[in-house]
């Protein structure tokens, strides 16, 4: 998809007043056993909206750890706005707008902005299925994850920013 197709949309923080959409799009884009609770998604909007990236949404938790745990999904605590890397909790789009680059720019996108803050690595968990995607999107695949969340085996990727 060419950029032109993405002034469609409109990429910017989430707003509070969007929490209830987010979990809607949150239920349809991942299966009940790894999608985040809405509890949990409400906690994460209210205390770090500005890593949230919106078109769909790509979103996730700064911190100073290199290693992800499924303790990210669930305990905002362990949130630090100043981290040095960020641990990215999901990245949603909905079916009818899949398979058109909008992932592919959220993560661009989501990636320039953070470098602007001065971070330093983006991580995540996927499913075998999605490695090769994130590893187009720039991704390196660190093997397989220490994360069981929602019974599933996955992958650690990472990918280091810079401005």
């Amino acid at each position: 998809m060419s950029t032109n197709n993405m002034d469609r949309f409109e990429f910017r923080c989430i707003r509070p007043e969007e929490t209830q959409q987010a979990i809607e799009i949150e239920q349809i884009c991942f299966p009940p056993n790894e999608a985040c609770s809405p509890k949990s998604l409400t906690e994460r909007i209210k205390a770090t909206a500005e890593t949230f990236l919106v078109a769909e949404f790509l979103n996730g938790v700064p911190t100073d750890e290199e290693a992800f745990r499924d303790e990210f999904f669930t305990d905002i605590s362990l949130s630090n706005p100043e981290g040095k890397n960020i641990m990215l909790l999901g990245l949603d789009v909905r079916p009818e707008y899949r398979m058109q680059g909008l992932g592919r720019e959220l993560v661009s996108r989501y990636c320039q902005r953070e470098a602007q803050k001065g971070r330093k690595k983006l991580f995540l968990t996927c499913l075998d299925e999605k490695v090769k995607m994130y590893e187009k999107f720039g991704f390196t695949d660190l093997g397989q994850a220490n994360s069981t969340w929602g019974g599933e085996a996955w992958h650690a990727m990472s990918i280091k920013i810079e401005k």
